[in-house]
């Protein structure tokens, strides 16, 4: 198993080995947990609260993307892989091939992706139709004035916008669900995590970008959203996307290779209980409904 992450995005404990190699007299389980920028900050309220009942089991966690999480599944070096889409056929082979176990994805959470714009930016609504004409390679929403806006503050009325690298799985979700499965019109600026489109959005007039939900906040403006013209738009809210009416609103997963089993299966299912969904709630996400929980 990987050693101890020294990241800046999270390191909750120290020390090296994994479920398998420890729990002997004395000796401390380390949990290696790895993948989605969307959910490093869930997972580390989930690390945090569990060292607070089982101080013997450490939960070292990075981020880097949900492709880094299952590329580390695929070759064997963490015990539970963190990501907001679910594996590709190839990469759960692959994984298969490497390590003679099958991937077990875990619903642990939703969230809904939210699509921001900067505060002073007169939109309020917009379809999912007119966002994949600003993101999509065959797009022509080139300017706010193809949405028939103005934006104060914003030269030229440019449209920036904000999106992630293509190891991100909310990258991969808003291209299959928003764009259809083709392919982004180059000249976006790709962050590396939710934090930072968030942070671009904020302090840019002309920028649009899109969001789990536990990173929205008052810098941004949120819009409601509609799949297509002319129908209600939703705002991603638990209730929205619970109903299904918020139109883009997914699964967030960790994946193990195999059932969990020790150390790891109690994680998993201290997550899944009344207290890890509470942190859920608490962290800006929604919790998964108690009629599929462990499914």
């Amino acid at each position: 198993m990987i050693r101890t992450i020294a990241s800046a995005l999270a390191v909750l404990a120290v020390g090296c080995g994994s479920p398998r190699q420890g729990g002997g007299a004395g000796q401390r389980v380390m949990i290696q947990n790895k993948g989605s920028d969307t959910m490093v900050n869930l997972a580390q309220a989930w690390a945090e609260g569990y060292r607070a009942i089982k101080p013997e089991v450490g939960v070292a966690l990075s981020g880097g993307g949900s492709g880094t999480g299952i590329a580390a599944l695929i070759n064997g070096t963490v015990d539970i892989a963190n990501a907001s889409r679910e594996l590709e056929p190839n990469e759960a082979e692959q994984a298969r091939k490497n390590t003679g176990k099958d991937p077990v994805r875990h619903v642990v959470a939703l969230d809904a992706l939210g699509i921001i714009v900067h505060p002073s930016n007169p939109l309020a609504e917009i379809a999912i139709p007119q966002v994949a004409c600003i993101y999509g390679a065959a797009g022509t929403c080139a300017k706010w004035s193809d949405l028939s806006v103005e934006v104060p503050g914003c030269a030229g009325q440019e449209i920036v916008r904000a999106s992630r690298q293509n190891n991100s799985g909310t990258y991969h979700y808003f291209r299959e669900v928003v764009l259809g499965k083709k392919d982004f019109r180059l000249g976006s600026r790709d962050m590396n995590g939710s934090k930072e489109v968030v942070d671009l959005v904020g302090h840019t007039p002309c920028a649009i970008g899109y969001t789990g939900i536990g990173y929205l906040t008052s810098d941004v403006k949120t819009l409601c959203v509609t799949s297509e013209p002319g129908k209600p738009c939703r705002q991603p809210t638990t209730a929205n996307a619970l109903s299904g009416e918020y139109p883009i609103a997914r699964d967030l997963y960790m994946y193990t290779l195999g059932p969990p089993q020790g150390a790891v299966k109690e994680y998993v299912d201290w997550i899944l209980s009344e207290a890890g969904q509470a942190a859920v709630a608490k962290a800006g996400y929604i919790p998964v409904p108690k009629e599929r929980r462990g499914k």
